[in-house]
Parts: C-alpha cells; sequence; structure tokens
C-alpha cells in the first residue's frame, strides 16, 4: 500500500510498517517515530542504525536481545528509549519489519 509519509510516497503494510528498505531516511525515521510519541536524538538514532545495519545484513529483524548482546544496548534504556515493545517500536521507526513473534 501506498501512502505520504515526511512529504515522501513509501509503501508500507496494513500495520504501516515500511516494506521498501531504500524508502527509508532519517526524516522518514522522524516522522515514523513521531507517530508512535517518540522524538529522535542521537541516542536513538545509533539504535536504528545498528538495527538497519543487522537486518540489512542477516535478512532478519534483530530482536530485542540481539541489539542488546550484539549492538551493545543496555536492555533497560532500550525500554526508556522505546517504551513498551521496544522491539516493534524500534522496528516501525528503523523501516524493517516487524519482529517475528511481535503481535
Amino acid at each position: 500500500m501506498l501512502t505520504t509519509i515526511a512529504g515522501r510516497p513509501v509503501h508500507v503494510n496494513d500495520e504501516g510498517f515500511l516494506t521498501e528498505f531504500d524508502e527509508w531516511d532519517e526524516t522518514v525515521a522522524a516522522a515514523l517515530a513521531a507517530d508512535i510519541g517518540v522524538v529522535l536524538d542521537e541516542e536513538r538514532l545509533a539504535v536504528l542504525r545498528f538495527v538497519r545495519r543487522d537486518y540489512h545484513e542477516r535478512g532478519t529483524t534483530p530482536t530485542l536481545r540481539r541489539v542488546s548482546a550484539t549492538g551493545g544496548f543496555d536492555t533497560k534504556r532500550l525500554f526508556v528509549l522505546f517504551p513498551k515493545k521496544p522491539a516493534k517500536k524500534m522496528a516501525y521507526v528503523a523501516g524493517v519489519p516487524k519482529p517475528v513473534g511481535c503481535v
């Protein structure tokens, strides 16, 4: 489905997750973050960059555990940065598919 985010046409699924990896940029990320009540800053962008890089390299959305263990981000801090369901919110704002197992 085609929609407009940050003044640009982008493809999303029925839950609003981007379906085209290359349509994401930090402007789109800021709009997606605002949509869920999160303000992007450098700390959050560092997490999103890791999520995107890991997805691009592995082909699957990283779990919260992987973001913490491999990315080096503190799990408790991820819950502060992306409150309630951080893995789902990180994926949404990073423009990658919803993690397997997320409702």
